[in-house]
């Protein structure tokens, strides 16, 4: 439940950025404070926001906190404005990332609720918060709006919040600094590893597929009907090597390794 800050001399800072340490929940493996975004204004604003697991129900909570105005290393703990909350049913994939994208709105990576296999179909479930990617609007509604442009904006059958789905557990995605694409590590089940991509003039509604499918093979057949169009991802590996859960990275926009510009780094637990 804390956030430190690493000076230029590689030096940790006595004191932590954030410490929320009494609100998070940890006991379980992939639980506790798992994402940090700033918002695109942050210099002027101040505000930051985390994704962490509740230490009293251990439920996602996606909140905001601001900078302590008199000290810049700083955020004030007794700041949160709580944005957003979703229940776990279990303790694993809770997903956890947290970006802006190039477009200003607020991305939420969510996991299939946990367990093995999504046993309650929650990744295709169009009233279900897990196992998608979710994205609102920050600036605007109380505590957050829902921005026109999503796909399902003003539906009733489908949470307005959705952006893409059939994830099953994208524990980190990032966007393309320089083409704003869109590109999602999500974690297998017991074969495949997948990456998944979205081009930057996407407008969502994009179904990855699980848990019908893990990767590009047929995972549990029987949940496939009715799904319609389903994405493929762009890059698969196997477990036969003794890979067994990827973490996805970024794509490489620096100077100093000029032949990797432009490849997309990833790797592997």
């Amino acid at each position: 439940g804390k956030i430190k800050i690493v000076d230029l001399n590689g030096n940790v800072t006595a004191t932590p950025f954030l410490d929320i340490d009494p609100k998070v929940k940890s006991n379980g493996n992939e639980q506790g404070l798992l994402g940090l975004a700033f918002h695109p204004d942050y210099a002027t604003n101040g505000y930051l926001y985390v994704n962490y697991t509740r230490e009293t129900d251990a439920a996602t909570v996606v909140a905001r906190y601001e900078r302590d105005p008199n000290d810049p290393n700083k955020a004030l703990p007794d700041s949160e404005l709580i944005l957003l909350v979703i229940d776990q049913p279990y303790s694993n994939h809770n997903g956890g990332c947290i970006k802006f994208g190039p477009d200003g709105y607020l991305y939420i990576g969510m996991g299939d609720g946990g367990s093995g296999g999504d046993p309650d179909n929650y990744a295709q479930n169009p009233l279900e918060h897990l196992g998608k990617m979710l994205r609102i609007d920050v600036d605007n509604g109380n505590p957050y709006g829902i921005p026109a442009s999503n796909p399902y904006y003003g539906q009733t059958d489908t949470l307005p919040e959705i952006w893409a789905l059939g994830l099953r557990n994208p524990w980190r995605f990032s966007f393309d600094a320089l083409l704003g694409d869109m590109w999602i590590g999500d974690v297998g089940q017991g074969n495949l590893e997948e990456v998944d991509y979205q081009p930057a003039a996407s407008t969502g509604a994009i179904n990855y597929g699980w848990r019908c499918k893990e990767g590009t093979a047929t995972y549990n057949a029987g949940t496939c009907v009715g799904l319609g169009t389903l994405t493929d991802p762009v890059f698969e590996f196997s477990h036969a090597n003794g890979n067994c859960s990827i973490t996805g990275g970024f794509v490489y926009r620096g100077v100093q390794f000029g032949d990797m510009y432009g490849y997309y780094l990833v790797t592997d637990y």
